[in-house]
């Protein structure tokens, strides 16, 4: 008995260390398997140097389980309705995401909150009807963003782009926008280029703050000025939005002085009298029109 556990005793570190030997090629091939497995390409797509490719494939939701690394993804020209929540959450080293040409009416709560790195955001071609307050809330680096040719985008909240900082390239053309709060712009200190022609917008009082400030950044942005015309009011239709000066809106700075109001004041009173005297005379003629009808009767008797 004591050779026998004498012999365990002594034996028990060399069958202990056979047993890990014999488990470092199953662990080495299962850590193989998962690499080979974070870095599979979806079915549909071609992947090659950090770029996955999923375009033009009639796609009606987005390829699960990209590679890990991937950098530039493209989801265009495929019949994408919706963005699951947390779908950019594994990619952090993301730069470029194409999603034109697909049928997005709207994109998830937070779907930038891990990508850090996102410059290039192509959402134009889809269905879009309003930019949503921080729709692009923590990608803050984020260069360029192509919203043009969503004919049923007609509202851009004022905190759509807050925190873009680097934001250079924003093209809002082709759309169905009538107003642009000059809140939305103002937050954005890098912009160099801004396309909005191709929409209907309504060059009343509401555009002159909008149009002054694009005025004073036409040196550091340009504009695609020659599309951008009026749709209404009748009187600018058509006209293009930088022929507008300031004489366009004299109109809505008129303001009313002291003698403006006691001439009102005093028209109304003169409309006042005239109003009383009228129904005075007519409750007279009215009145002997009835005592003479009544003689006339008397007198036929």
């Amino acid at each position: 008995m004591g050779t026998g556990c004498t012999w365990l005793w002594g034996e028990g570190p060399m069958s202990r260390h056979s047993s890990a030997m014999l488990l470092t090629p199953f662990l080495i091939a299962m850590a193989m398997a998962f690499s080979e497995a974070s870095a599979s390409c979806p079915v549909l797509c071609t992947c090659r140097s950090h770029v996955v490719d999923c375009s033009g494939q009639r796609l009606f939701s987005v390829p699960p389980d990209l590679p890990l690394d991937t950098r530039n993804l493209s989801l265009a020209h495929n019949r994408i309705t919706t963005i699951p929540t947390g779908y950019l959450t594994c990619y952090g080293e993301l730069r470029v995401l194409d999603l034109r040409n697909n049928s997005l009416v709207e994109l998830p709560a937070g779907l930038f909150l891990t990508a850090k790195r996102l410059a290039h955001l192509d959402l134009s071609y889809n269905n879009f009807s309003h930019v949503a307050a921080n729709m692009f809330q923590e990608a803050n680096s984020l260069v360029r963003i192509d919203l043009s040719h969503n004919p049923c985008l007609r509202k851009v909240h004022p905190q759509a782009f807050r925190g873009l900082a680097q934001l250079r390239d924003l093209d809002l053309s082709h759309g169905g926008l009538s107003f642009l709060s000059l809140e939305a712009l103002e937050g954005l200190p890098g912009l160099v280029t801004l396309q909005i022609g191709g929409n209907p917008w309504v060059c009343g009082c509401t555009m002159e703050p909008l149009l002054k400030w694009l005025r004073n950044r036409i040196q550091h942005c340009t504009s695609d000025s020659q599309l951008a015309e009026c749709r209404a009011p009748p009187e600018v239709e058509g006209a293009p939005l930088f022929s507008l000066t300031e004489e366009s809106f004299k109109a809505c700075h008129l303001t009313l002085t002291l003698d403006d109001y006691l001439f009102i004041a005093f028209v109304g009173f003169v409309v006042s009298i005239a109003s009383v005297a009228t129904n005075f005379l007519l409750g007279i003629t009215a009145n002997c029109c009835h005592r003479w009808s009544k003689a006339s009767e008397d007198e036929e008797i």
